[in-house]
């Protein structure tokens, strides 16, 4: 069965428009963690403009579940999560001008590089995992880093405008699910997902956990972030294993 990992870091981009204390994304994530997250990711970004180092610190003490650790592939990152030891580890892409991450991480030509960034953290016991588009030269270069999963970027699925365009993405997807476990990686899904344009996953073997965030805490302003997590854990629950 798939499991439901939830990303609290617009708790943070909450807090970080007061620069204030509130809301806490610690708290949000204990709360996550109530309503059925199976897991907690955080992003820390290079120019901190949500999660920041303390919230990783904490969340590291506090997290019962486990703690997937988000972040670019640069030394100063890779030391930071040697010191933190989080469970996980996610290489994705940053632009300082992007509101939210656009695409997924270049591999194709930088598996040498890739696979010498990852090797400390794998070493040290964390699973280490790679964002990327559903592209076949990027999958198969994911599968020469070491990293033992890829997150297929489901964005462009996401922001699809009609229903034909949707089918395109979702079609790019299924064959990266099953090329990906054709090369030995396991599968996990991230982006834009939310509580109606997940469905159609329901019936899709093969996927691990499902990487959601925006939509969550979307709701958790009306229902909170328990109550908001409990329903998503509920329908990823129902999904096939």
């Amino acid at each position: 069965m798939p499991l439901l990992c939830v990303n609290v870091d617009h708790v943070a981009t909450l807090r970080q428009a007061r620069l204030g204390q509130e809301p806490d994304p610690v708290l949000g994530a204990h709360e996550a963690e109530l309503g059925g997250a199976a897991g907690i990711i955080v992003h820390l970004r290079e120019d901190r403009r949500h999660i920041q180092d303390r919230d990783v610190e904490i969340l590291r003490r506090t997290v019962n579940t486990k703690l997937n650790l988000e972040m670019a592939a640069t030394s100063e990152m890779q030391q930071i999560a040697l010191t933190i030891g989080p469970e996980s580890v996610c290489l994705v892409p940053e632009k300082r001008q992007e509101l939210t991450t656009e695409g997924g991480l270049n591999c194709a030509g930088r598996e040498g590089e890739l696979q010498v960034f990852l090797a400390p953290l794998i070493e040290r016991g964390m699973t280490a995992s790679l964002f990327i588009d559903a592209d076949p030269a990027q999958i198969l270069a994911a599968s020469q880093t070491g990293a033992q999963f890829i997150e297929i970027h489901t964005g462009h699925y996401a922001n699809a405008k009609t229903p034909a365009a949707k089918k395109v993405e979702m079609d790019k997807i299924l064959m990266g699910i099953r090329y990906a476990q054709d090369l030995g990686l396991k599968v996990n899904l991230g982006h834009g997902l939310g509580y109606v344009n997940v469905l159609p996953f329901a019936h899709v073997p093969g996927v691990c956990e499902y990487s959601i965030g925006h939509s969550i805490m979307a709701r958790a302003i009306y229902v909170g972030i328990r109550q908001a997590t409990r329903e998503m854990a509920d329908i990823v629950r129902c999904f096939a294993d």
